[in-house]
């Protein structure tokens, strides 16, 4: 197709090379546009800039969350399903060495060199307590160590030699997560991480934290007697959060008769002078019901209980 279409936007102007499917979608915040683009200088040579084919993976965006290059969402909203189209813009267009890329637009060799300097900011970051702005970078590093290990043979020795570069990330990753109160999500990392090596002591604290934080109990119990098996030097560490828990979940039990005692309770009724006065009939209403004394068990906290979210260094 020849015909020329002028976007409503200053500065830019689109081509329709194929057209596409079906009616101009409309698209709502949150949607998720996947596509490949080639970035072309407007010269003779027509200098190829950016290929996302060349990386191996299409681009994506998420309408309406400010991408940081916003006629992106202009032009892609523009087109049809399959279409295929191009577009000239008035830009400032930078050399690709000459900025920050993306993580989805890096070389094998570029995310390996990027790896240790997110490592590096994310551990700053967790320094000055910015957990979310720390989970992020360390999230990042993994992502680029697990694009290239897709590649690799599943347990070769370049697999696995990625692999224990992950490792300490995600564990990382479930540091700031503890910190957030991302409870659940520290206890797929962790879990994760403990199918590959069951003998992974870092794995087996933060899960056993995690437990702890959503009150299972047992499963708490069992990762911290874990980690004191696997290394007794933590043997006291582990002591001390045990206490720490049984005393927690001590009073979780305590508030929860005292919240719900006054359910099974059955209310006197006045000025009646048939049967028994009570609800029921014959007052025996939750009559099943036993209260759990104190056993003497370790328990579990409450989430966002003070001992939860001791701040590891990072790795």
């Amino acid at each position: 197709m020849d015909e020329m279409y002028l976007l409503n936007v200053e500065g830019v102007k689109k081509k329709i090379l194929h057209g596409g499917r079906g009616e101009l979608p409309q698209f709502k915040d949150g949607s998720k546009l996947t596509f490949h683009f080639q970035t072309l200088k407007d010269d003779f040579e027509h200098t190829v800039i950016d290929d996302s084919r060349q990386a191996g993976i299409p681009m994506e965006i998420i309408v309406g969350k400010l991408f940081k290059i916003e006629v992106w969402e202009t032009l892609l909203t523009s087109m049809r399903i399959g279409e295929v189209a191009e577009f000239w813009c008035d830009a400032i267009v930078d050399d690709p060495s000459s900025y920050k890329r993306d993580t989805w637009a890096m070389n094998k060799e570029e995310k390996l060199s990027a790896v240790p300097v997110l490592h590096s900011e994310g551990n700053r970051l967790v320094l000055l307590k910015r957990y979310q702005e720390a989970a992020a970078k360390y999230q990042e590093a993994v992502i680029c160590l697990r694009n290239i290990q897709a590649k690799e043979k599943p347990w070769a020795e370049d697999w696995l030699s990625l692999e224990k570069l992950i490792t300490p990330l995600v564990l990382n990753y479930c540091q700031c997560q503890l910190e957030l109160g991302e409870y659940y999500e520290v206890l797929e990392h962790t879990t994760d991480l403990l199918q590959k090596n069951k003998e992974n002591v870092k794995a087996y604290f933060k899960r056993a934290k995690a437990h702890a934080a959503v009150w299972n109990e047992k499963e708490a119990r069992e990762d911290f007697l874990r980690v004191a098996q696997l290394d007794p030097s933590l043997a006291a560490a582990v002591k001390k959060e045990l206490r720490l828990l049984g005393e927690t979940m001590r009073e979780k039990r305590v508030e929860d008769r005292q919240r719900y005692q006054g359910l099974f309770q059955q209310p006197q009724f006045k000025g009646t002078t048939e049967g028994k006065g009570q609800w029921g009939g014959d007052g025996n209403a939750g009559a099943g019901m036993q209260e759990g004394g104190d056993s003497g068990e370790a328990s579990q906290p409450a989430p966002g209980g003070g001992y939860l979210l001791n701040t590891n260094s990072p790795t």
